[in-house]
């Protein structure tokens, strides 16, 4: 048997073994800026995993919501990344849970699992 024959005569059982590659995270940007969230409102799959990045347009931000498992803080300077795979169906509300100033106690944003 010829050598490349032989490879690929090898390396086909082996990638046809191989397990399926885990579905690549969808990345969503939230910006935080007193007092908001930008975007309001996400929209996940149950089973998707995600990629959060967070950033910080003026003072600094936490992002906490504990059914996801999202505790996080962003500055200005340095952005933060979650990085999740949401399990269950829900509307999953996030808080800034750093004082950012008078209006912080309405800073929120809502992620949809469906």
């Amino acid at each position: 048997m010829r050598p490349a024959l032989f490879a690929a005569a090898v390396a086909l059982p082996l990638l046809a073994a191989a397990p399926a590659r885990a579905a690549d995270p969808v990345t969503v940007t939230i910006v935080a800026k007193r007092f908001e969230f930008t975007p309001k409102e996400v929209r996940l799959k149950a089973g998707q995993p995600v990629r959060i990045v967070l950033r910080s347009e003026d003072v600094t931000h936490g992002f906490f919501q504990r059914e996801l498992g999202i505790d996080a803080e962003a500055t200005k300077e340095t952005p933060a990344e979650i990085t999740l795979t949401p399990a269950k169906p829900g509307r999953y509300v996030t808080i800034c849970d750093h004082f950012c100033g008078s209006g912080h106690g309405n800073m929120k944003m809502t992620f949809v699992v469906e």
